[in-house]
């Protein structure tokens, strides 16, 4: 199981961020950010370590070099209102991409969802919602589980996505779906910022190691962390990391936000950057590596990967293990 315990100082911010304005936050995080950035250069944006396929890989589908996944989370209002133009601009490149909504902070319509969904779009489930709650303790993940539950069945999502990052790969086999997309490969600036080290999807079994789901960490650092926290005016990290991941043959798994994309042409505020940055990049993906990368929706990678997963019987002895080290758990390909 994967520990939640954040440091102290950490888990303070965390209770005071509701009250800090915030462009005090930013600066809080960029500061706490430049003496880390100089601590990891050596696992990120890449960890050369995560690289390794899976035992048994044969490859993605149609024999592409790699998959290409887009995601999104929704973390309030004005990140809601902008869906519809970040899928129009998506849509015209000739991408779909899944919108992560919070179930109870803002009101998400049906028209929406149904919009969203029969333009090829697809709808998850970004927490009920958006603060560090959730792992609190088991009774209270246990307690909202079912209030989650109900919501990924009334909107027809089969992925989630916990708030902030946090992750517990034990506790989420609670949750009634296919796939989680908490976790990362590499990223130490997260509030948890243990990575799971791969670049590839993995099985996590459920309870008394049944179906499980299928746990898809992304893989290209996010929007947030590189243009307003790093302030970064150009998208070679991304990139980079693309380029690196393209060449292990693994997932990019991409997570931007739509409430910190400047999309109406006017002045980004402080917590937002120019949403030409995330178009240049699908357009460079869409030029460089044209007919080598398979897009599809994170339902559909998961679809896949779950669908060559080896079935076994499990003996008590594997059950016992399973229990106790869900973290390890890996995927089997045939």
């Amino acid at each position: 199981m994967i520990s939640t315990t954040k440091p102290v100082t950490r888990r303070v911010y965390y209770k005071l961020k509701p009250w800090i304005p915030r462009e005090l936050q930013i600066w809080i995080r960029r500061l706490n950010m430049a003496g880390r950035l100089r601590q990891c250069s050596d696992i990120w944006p890449i960890d050369h370590n995560t690289g390794q396929k899976p035992a048994g890989w044969t490859g993605w589908p149609q024999g592409k070099r790699f998959a290409f996944v887009l995601t999104h989370d929704v973390e309030a209002v004005r990140g809601r209102d902008r869906c519809m133009m970040l899928a129009n601009l998506e849509s015209g490149l000739g991408f779909r991409s899944s919108f992560n909504f919070v179930g109870k902070g803002y009101p998400v319509s049906k028209i929406l969802r149904r919009r969203l969904v029969a333009r090829g779009f697809e709808v998850g489930l970004h927490g009920l919602v958006h603060d560090h709650q959730l792992y609190e303790s088991e009774d209270s993940f246990r307690q909202q589980a079912v209030q989650i539950n109900r919501i990924l069945k009334a909107w027809g999502a089969v992925g989630f996505r916990s708030p902030c990052m946090y992750h517990n790969l034990d506790w989420l086999r609670q949750l009634d779906m296919e796939y989680d997309s908490s976790t990362f490969d590499t990223d130490p600036f997260e509030p948890q910022p243990d990575g799971v080290g791969t670049i590839f999807p993995f099985h996590v079994p459920g309870n008394g190691c049944g179906q499980g789901y299928m746990e898809l960490p992304y893989t290209l650092p996010q929007d947030f962390t590189l243009f307003v926290l790093l302030k970064e005016k150009t998208i070679d990290i991304w990139k980079r990391k693309l380029d690196w991941i393209a060449a292990q043959g693994g997932m990019a798994l991409l997570n931007v936000h739509p409430d910190y994309m400047s999309l109406n042409g006017t002045r980004p505020a402080c917590d937002e950057y120019p949403v030409a940055f995330y178009e240049e990049l699908l357009e460079y993906v869409a030029s460089r590596y044209r007919g080598a990368y398979w897009h599809v929706l994170p339902r559909d990678v998961s679809s896949f990967c779950y669908g060559r997963l080896v079935k076994r019987t499990i003996s008590a002895a594997d059950q016992v293990s399973c229990e106790s080290s869900m973290n390890k758990a890996v995927v089997q390909w045939t």
